[in-house]
């Protein structure tokens, strides 16, 4: 039958095996996140960071890098293989294009919601053990493969979103929060922008390979092996030093450390009296000092949704139908999106963590919404390309701006608020995901054409630099701490 499952019977032994499935995700969780202890001391104040942010990069810390950038590939991976199931899942459901289209709108509900969620978790609980959570509800999204019904998918498609949204704020945290000042700008953004593409590459290469032979189901099947590689290397990703000395525990951050040829050095009581003594609620992102930057980084994530999954959705339809182009060149460029997106991520990493992480991120934003003004001048039977240029440009300037958006934010808050802030920013790029396609269809709908769906997704683009020129920080070879301190006040005279 070729794999065909649909409209079978749900027998009891699948149901009974889904509740297993729920059982033993609460009972992990449990293990992994035991009660806190409500007596234990912020010790961050007593001790100083200089050592590790001074720090060479060693091996242990290229196998940190390797290790979550593996975790971002299999993070990335899942919701680009979206776009490969839904011409399968259309033919064995028998389901109109409109209905197929709530799987992607699902996948982008849960991602959106799990970047906020695991945010959370993991500034409360541990950057560690909230990613093997992530990954173990990753792994149970498997049995996606076995679903009779296109409704079954699209529940498991929405828990699928929320677990491979929770990833992205927790490992850049974790990097951050891990690496020597001088070289985490950098390796954040390549991290990010080769997990990007790699994630992309691995989708569209197993779809190629596997689909023909084992229909769509097996992407979603591959979440087992995926899901367990995370847990494997898991072995090799120490909790966050930062963390740990904020729940008090200074053997274990001294542990850690030490697997990085680095010592704990106590501070100077002059030191311990500089030190900022942070709020920790989630609520806190949207106070002050850091309500203007949540709002900040939040617009631009929105502004980058929508252009990346609003505009490029409907490119290939605007080339064809109002452009009278080939439809086909839009489609491969953007199928090959992963591999222009691989220069593009090391310029932009050189420019981020060697010039200014700030400028560099007004300037791709900036560049962007120009070449959304350069596609609005496009005229129907103009040069194909011209157009492939155009495409080529959009996409390099969208993947590097998401492979900085999530390094830049992380670094904006204090550790207690990292992976929060980061998953609050994570999520608003989701947002535009949410949206942005239905978005760019009434404005073609009210304005048929080119130019003002291009002109309409490049005023947010600018007003989203202007706001991050205005309010952003400059992070960039700067110590996570330094970048909280509160300003040193001077004592009267005489």
């Amino acid at each position: 039958m070729h794999y065909r499952m649909s409209c079978m019977p749900m027998s009891e032994l699948m149901l009974y095996g889904m509740g297993l499935i729920v059982t033993g995700i609460a009972m992990t969780a449990y293990g992994l996140f035991p009660v806190r202890n409500k007596q234990a001391i912020n010790r961050s104040a007593e001790y100083q960071l200089h050592t590790m942010d001074n720090a060479r990069l060693n091996w242990a810390h290229w196998q940190l890098v390797i290790v979550l950038t593996l975790a971002l590939v299999v993070d990335v991976m899942k919701p680009a293989t979206l776009g490969f199931v839904m011409p399968g899942m259309r033919e064995e459901y028998g389901i109109t294009a409109s209905t197929a289209s709530l799987l992607a709108l699902s996948a982008m509900i849960g991602t959106t919601a799990g970047s906020v969620l695991w945010g959370i978790l993991a500034d409360r609980f541990g950057r560690r053990g909230s990613i093997l959570l992530a990954a173990l509800i990753f792994i149970s999204t498997c049995i996606c493969g076995t679903m009779p019904t296109f409704h079954w998918n699209l529940f498991m498609c929405f828990v699928m979103g929320l677990s491979a949204g929770g990833l992205l704020p927790i490992v850049f945290a974790l990097l951050a929060e891990m690496t020597p000042a001088r070289q985490r700008g950098w390796l954040s953004v390549l991290m990010g922008g080769l997990g990007t593409a790699g994630g992309y590459l691995a989708a569209s290469g197993a779809a190629a390979w596997l689909e023909p032979i084992f229909s769509w189901r097996i992407l979603w099947l591959l979440n087992l092996p995926t899901g367990l590689l995370v847990i494997l290397l898991s072995r090799r990703i120490p909790e966050s030093p930062r963390f740990l000395l904020h729940e008090g525990k200074v053997e274990e951050a001294k542990h850690n450390l030490a697997k990085f040829g680095i010592e704990l050095v106590p501070a100077s009581e002059a030191a311990q009296h500089e030190t900022v003594n942070h709020a920790t609620e989630f609520k806190q992102l949207f106070r002050k000092p850091y309500v203007v930057l949540t709002l900040t980084v939040g617009f631009y994530g929105v502004a980058w949704g929508l252009v990346n999954w609003g505009f490029l959705t409907w490119l290939p339809f605007i080339m064809r139908d109002y452009l009278h182009l080939d439809g086909r060149i839009a489609n491969h460029l953007l199928a090959k999106s992963a591999l222009f997106a691989v220069p593009g991520c090391v310029l932009v990493a050189w420019l981020y963590g060697f010039w200014s992480s700030r400028r560099t991120m007004v300037l791709f934003a900036v560049g962007t919404a120009g070449v959304l003004a350069s596609f609005a001048t496009f005229k129907p039977g103009g040069s194909q390309v011209l157009f492939s240029v155009l495409t080529v440009l959009l996409l390099i300037g969208l993947s590097g701006m998401i492979a900085m958006l999530s390094p830049y934010s992380v670094e904006l808050y204090p550790t207690k608020l990292r992976a929060s802030g980061g998953g609050v920013t994570a999520s608003s790029s989701k947002v535009g995901g949410v949206v942005g396609p239905s978005a760019v269809a009434l404005i073609m709908t009210a304005f048929p054409g080119l130019a003002i769906p291009a002109l309409s997704l490049a005023v947010p683009l600018l007003l989203a630099a202007t706001a991050l020129w205005m309010n952003g920080k400059e992070t960039s070879g700067k110590r996570l701490e330094e970048l909280h301190e509160k300003p040193r006040t001077m004592e009267p005279s005489g």
